[in-house]
């Protein structure tokens, strides 16, 4: 425990001007972002007598070991600037809400030529028109359905868009109405993109204009005595309806709104949001926060809005947002707001009348989530709880091993080797934290020798970030100890080195003799130990990893193995194993521990072998590229039809001479199957892949 004056900044240091400030912690990692109008009156407040703060800024200060600050104009750049931090540093005492599931959108590709209507989750794409979220996805389709009688907008994805455009054949939706079929060119780019705006239109709340305009065609078609059209434009126009119908009018006609209710204790603090586009909500989600900070309501709507609208632009940040309890400075966050939208926002509390009345509706939904999660998490942290004190007491340690890392090896018949590192932090797997290795320092199956590997050059990262952070003094590596092990869950994601795959985040993969970064408080890879590893296996892989452990000079953490005959669990120097109950929860915590890692060393394996294995006969021929292989491909329509064409047709496709056409033919002809492959199960020849494979 840290004491806050002893870097607390002298009198007079910290300017009087608006910004941003950061606590960091003794291994410079940033635990806490604010902003302030003043930053000498707010980060003074942070250094009185401890007696007098709040319990969670007194963790916070004590934990701290200095404190930093930015300057800058006005109070949007500092709103800004806090928002940005925070997202990019994961702060352990800042609030950070989390989503209660992954929430189903309707988007529109408006970003690709023939725009394409799908269900989306996860991160917002740009070019990508936006609606919802939703409830669940099945609602989305049930919407879908009905509005492409009117609005008839591609919905297949790129390969079933692209074989209907090779073939000259459009797919079932094409031939029954609900496609314009712009595969096999039915209607023009051009026109499908304004059939893709009008249903943007449409599902933005501009409603009227469109039935309206169906009633007056069907009306004009009874006159002229068309009667089947007329018939069917009835039928479209009670689509619309239907699909309007899913969504009940709460507001006025043409009122986008969003309104944000917040129900809290002392420690969580539940979020509700219902989206208001055209009068009807047509979207809503849940937040939950634990309470890291002394915040209150208009703190956790400020941090709401933040997050609800830190990457929005235009149209996704609506005219009004209603709240239960405006922020400490309405000004600059309207001004924020305004800046995103591009236009004038209202950020207001309900004071009357139907808006309201929705609030109330909102507020209950937020106390029913609080509710409801409470009750499950209760049973869930008891239960974890107790799991880890098993484990510490099974194992011999002296706390509970909050930290815990699983690896696993994979391979088949020793091609594609692979491990896996899986990371729990209180008993909750931490999947941003998941790495991923390729064994490169010997050839062939050897578990015991490819689990020493992964360990050493896992824990080496970690010395070596030790070492350039400063937290001990430079020494040999084989004298060199560990310092103390982190105490609790910590942010930030882990690395890569030499043979280490992409990792699980989607970041490319680091040499281990990489430059190390500037310290800017960022996560850093590989940075922070766990108390106990856990390995798949036994005996044998359980002292490679404490070998591996020794020869790094580090003893400060627990290693143990976890076999899968009789769930054993395996102890250094120990002949014999400890046997855990088999209604023991530490046992069902480390089983599901060593499973996870074992998926997830099985799934990348098979992505290797899988990727090794599709390789085509064009591979080997020496000077064809990606883009002359394509065209090869797509002139002949598969690799089989090339084999079967001659050198004189095969100088035919643009860019392929003479000698590339006789280098092609000698390799397909050397590579040609001595029979037909079968499937055993139907008798069925199976033909090459269209796509070049073999």
């Amino acid at each position: 425990m840290a004491d806050p004056s002893s870097y607390r900044p002298k009198p007079g240091q910290i300017p009087d001007s608006p910004g941003v400030y950061k606590f960091r912690d003794e291994h410079r990692r940033v635990i806490y972002v604010g902003k302030a109008k003043n930053l000498r009156q707010r980060v003074a407040n942070y250094f009185q007598d401890l007696a007098n703060l709040h319990p969670r800024t007194r963790t916070m200060v004590t934990t701290a070991a200095s404190v930093e600050w930015t300057v800058v104009s006005t109070e949007v750049e500092a709103l800004q600037l806090e928002y940005s931090w925070i997202k990019e540093f994961d702060p352990r005492f800042n609030v950070k809400y989390r989503d209660d599931k992954s929430y189903p959108y309707l988007a529109v590709t408006l970003n690709e030529e023939f725009p394409r209507v799908q269900v989306m989750r996860g991160a917002k794409k740009k070019g990508v028109r936006y609606f919802g979220p939703y409830g669940h996805a099945w609602a989305i389709r049930e919407t879908v359905d009905l509005m492409l009688r009117v609005f008839p907008v591609r919905t297949c994805s790129a390969g079933v868009f692209k074989n209907a455009a090779r073939t000259g054949r459009p797919c079932l939706l094409g031939y029954i109405g609900k496609c314009s079929a712009p595969c096999v060119g039915r209607v023009t780019p051009e026109e499908h993109r304004e059939l893709a705006e009008d249903f943007c239109d449409f599902m933005a709340g501009r409603t009227g204009t469109y039935i309206r305009r169906l009633e007056k065609d069907m009306m004009q078609a009874a006159e002229e005595m068309e009667y089947e059209r007329a018939a069917r434009l009835r039928d479209d126009a009670e689509a619309l309806k239907r699909a309007m119908e899913k969504s009940a009018v709460v507001l006025a006609d043409a009122t986008d709104a969003d309104l944000i209710a917040v129900a809290e204790d002392e420690l969580e603090a539940a979020l509700q949001i219902f989206h208001v586009r055209g009068g009807r909500v047509r979207g809503q989600r849940g937040w939950v926060t634990d309470k890291v900070e002394a915040v209150d309501t208009s703190g956790l709507v400020e941090h709401a809005l933040q997050q609800l609208y830190g990457e929005e632009r235009g149209d996704a940040v609506p005219k009004e947002v209603l709240v239960p309890a405006l922020p400490e400075d309405t000004e600059a966050v309207s001004q924020w707001l305004a800046e995103r939208r591009g236009s004038q926002v209202s950020l207001r509390i309900p004071q009357r009348g139907d808006k309201k009345d929705l609030m109330a509706t909102v507020q209950r939904n937020a106390q029913q989530a609080l509710g409801l999660h409470k009750t499950k998490r209760a049973s869930d942290l008891t239960t974890r709880s107790r799991a880890l004190e098993e484990i510490a007491e099974a194992l011999g340690l002296d706390t509970a091993p909050l930290r815990i890392e699983c690896y696993d090896i994979s391979h088949l018949q020793g091609d594609d080797v692979v491990a896996s590192m899986v990371v729990f932090e209180d008993g909750l797997a931490r999947k941003s934290e998941y790495r991923r290795f390729q064994i490169k320092g010997f050839e062939g199956q050897d578990d015991v020798r490819s689990m020493h590997e992964v360990i050493g050059r896992r824990f080496k990262r970690y010395l070596q970030e030790k070492e350039r952070t400063g937290e001990w003094e430079e020494q040999p590596t084989d004298t060199a100890t560990a310092g103390p092990a982190a105490t609790g869950p910590v942010p930030g994601p882990a690395a890569t080195g030499p043979g280490l795959a992409p990792a699980a985040d989607g970041r490319p993969s680091v040499a281990e003799d990489a430059e190390p970064r500037e310290d800017d408080g960022r996560p850093k890879r590989f940075a922070y130990p766990p108390q106990l590893v856990v390995v798949d296996g036994g005996q044998p892989q359980v002292a490679a990893a404490k070998r591996a452990l020794d020869e790094l000079g580090i003893d400060d953490i627990a290693v143990c193995g976890l076999a899968k005959r009789l769930e054993e669990v395996w102890l250094p120097d120990d002949d014999d194993p400890v046997v855990l109950p088999r209604s023991s929860e530490g046992l069902y915590l480390l089983q599901r521990v060593r499973d996870e890692a074992h998926r997830f060393a099985i799934t990348y394996q098979r992505a290797k072998r899988a990727k090794r294995i599709r390789t085509s006969p064009l591979d080997d021929v020496s000077g064809l590229g990606e883009t002359r292989k394509q065209a090869l491909i797509k002139h002949f329509g598969s690799v089989k039809k090339l084999r079967q064409a001659t050198i004189d047709e095969i100088c035919e496709v643009p860019g392929i001479g003479r000698r590339t056409a006789e280098s092609v033919a000698a390799a397909l002809a050397s590579t040609a199957p001595a029979a037909p492959a079968v499937n055993t199960a139907t008798g069925e020849i199976i033909e090459e892949d269209d796509g070049g494979n073999s």
